[in-house]
């Protein structure tokens, strides 16, 4: 895999993330910086990290189902492993400007 299909691919992932949702929040989980690494392998696999804004949240296996159905279904992807991980913890720093601002925090 070449460094520019990697970047392709990365770049259809963060366009898929950015339509999935805590059913609790009105942003996208890829602003809210819920997504911590992307990693394409060489088989065109992709291995995630991801948490929730708490480590009890309820929507938490909708929404990682949703992560990883939406994440395979991108042009180039053969499978993905969606790690959930609550190192380091999620703050409200870790948002977009976007996000910041849609939720009033700036």
């Amino acid at each position: 895999m070449t460094q520019q299909e990697r970047t392709q691919i990365e770049e259809r992932i963060v366009d898929v993330l950015k339509t999935v949702y805590d059913p609790e929040i009105p942003v996208d989980i890829y602003n809210l910086g819920m997504i911590y690494k992307i990693d394409v392998q060489d088989d065109y696999t992709v291995e995630m990290d991801m948490t929730f804004t708490a480590p009890n949240c309820p929507a938490a296996e909708f929404i990682l189902e949703d992560v990883r159905t939406k994440v395979e279904s991108v042009e180039g992807v053969k499978g993905a492993n969606v790690n959930l991980v609550f190192e380091p913890a999620w703050d409200q720093n870790m948002m977009s400007e976007e996000a910041r601002v849609e939720l009033g925090f700036d």
